[in-house]
């Protein structure tokens, strides 16, 4: 590390990884549900405490790249936009941009908690062109990296736990347990599509939106890295339930701490959203011989809720755990996918975004989107060496909306990895109001 605490990493080479079997050039267009996505990549990375001889690992990681490449080919194409002005998906085996680096230091030396310092362009790469990019970093005494950069257009959380499994089955010559579907026809529109104004509140046509006001100066957001104990999940959860309550979900009780917490915050604005990503592949299942939990592509809505700060504080986590309950409920359902689909349908070929990411006045409040990485498979990541010591997601955005993904610990006890990009102010109070849930992330805990 340099002496300003930042990673210095050595590129020992590039290649370009194209998929080992022939990809005939074809369009796969990008379905409805995809289109509620901008050009935004989302990284993710494994931490490997001891592997192969790193020139063998390498091998290994390349080779079965190249093979998982073939069921997975849209990772080898690139984004296009036809004359609409619509992106699409072209898959003419462009190939993956793969860098092969080393780091003078130990996985246990590299600072986790602050993964803008130690992981945002160091361990996981600025993806420059297609649709994938991927890192390998040799690490002193043995250990690996393994970072991903990938087009949100193209895969939710969900597909690349799909890709990243296969993977590692296909290093290790083992049965591959679920192979991609790209059939776009499970998320078609119906006809004619249905009109439902209540999307009108969840999306906006970007045209809609007014544009920013330049001279307003905007805060940067800031990567943080936390680890939470089961029992005090456990214990969130027990008062999001009591009064009376039905039992809420882990999630829910976690999202309502959260919501509190950022309520705290003492300036001018007198209200705060919270919005989280539901998965739709549970709601779309089908009782015919197509199951969604293959499907490979974006199945998501983003609802939220608004509340006013100072009825935020006063009110209990089990009121606060209804309240989310209540926003969520809506997009619990397969009439909502279906109707946001149509709604998509009606406004193209129109760009089309969240509402809960943009602010339209000046005097709005602070909002934050949590996104459950529960299915992150991380001890299902095994090239051959052993299963990672740690992994996380990496969603340094770019906007004003924070991000938030708890994920579960690889120790399987029930603890949860927490990542957060939030305001400078907001992770103060997780760091004050937090500090007895909220445990900033270090290499003890990992028993690095």
């Amino acid at each position: 590390m340099d002496s300003c605490g930042i990673l210095s990493v050595d590129v020992k080479q590039t290649d370009v990884i194209v998929a080992a079997l022939p990809v005939q050039d074809h369009w796969l267009p990008m379905s409805n549900l995809d289109l509620l996505l901008p050009p935004l990549d989302v990284g993710v990375f494994l931490c490997y405490k001891e592997s192969l001889p790193h020139e063998e690992s390498v091998k290994i990681i390349k080779k079965s790249l190249a093979q998982v490449l073939a069921p997975f080919y849209p990772f080898a194409g690139e984004v296009v936009h036809n004359n609409d002005g619509e992106p699409e998906l072209l898959c003419n085996n462009r190939g993956v941009d793969f860098i092969h680096a080393h780091v003078d230091i130990e996985l246990k030396k590299i600072d986790f908690y602050h993964p803008d310092d130690s992981v945002e362009g160091k361990l996981v790469p600025v993806k420059k062109q297609g649709v994938l990019s991927v890192q390998v970093t040799e690490l002193k005494c043995g250990g690996l990296v393994v970072g991903c950069a990938f087009d949100h257009r193209i895969a939710d959380a969900y597909s690349i736990n799909m890709f990243l499994t296969t993977w590692a089955e296909i290093a290790q010559s083992k049965k591959i347990s679920c192979l991609p579907s790209f059939r776009r026809s499970v998320v078609n529109p119906r006809r004619p599509p249905v009109m439902n104004t209540f999307y009108n509140t969840l999306f906006h046509p970007i045209s809609s939106i007014p544009p920013q006001t330049s001279h307003l100066p905007l805060d940067p957001l800031i990567s943080r890295i936390y680890y939470i104990h089961a029992k005090d999940i456990n214990h969130l959860q027990s008062i999001s339930s009591s009064n009376g309550n039905p039992k809420r979900s882990k999630l829910v009780s976690f999202i309502s701490f959260l919501w509190k917490i950022i309520a705290e915050c003492d300036d001018d604005l007198n209200t705060c959203k919270m919005g989280v990503v539901v998965d739709g592949r549970e709601r779309l299942n089908y009782t015919n011989s197509f199951s969604m939990k293959n499907y490979f592509g974006n199945v998501l809505s983003v609802p939220y809720g608004e509340a006013k700060c100072d009825e935020l504080k006063k009110m209990s986590l089990s009121r606060v755990a209804d309240v989310v309950h209540e926003f969520m409920s809506p997009a619990m359902t397969e009439e909502h996918f279906r109707g946001l689909i149509d709604w998509v349908e009606l406004h193209r070929p129109e760009p089309i975004c969240a509402r809960i990411y943009v602010k339209k006045e000046e005097n709005e409040g602070e909002a934050i989107v949590v996104s459950s990485g529960q299915r992150f498979p991380v001890e299902n990541i095994d090239f051959g060496w052993g299963k990672p010591h740690f992994g996380s997601y990496h969603f340094p955005w770019g906007g004003q909306t924070g991000y938030v993904m708890p994920m579960p610990s690889v120790k399987k006890n029930g603890d949860w990895i927490v990542y957060m990009h939030l305001l400078q102010k907001h992770l103060d109070l997780v760091e004050t109001k937090g500090r007895e849930v909220f445990k900033p992330l270090t290499p003890l805990y990992l028993d690095l």
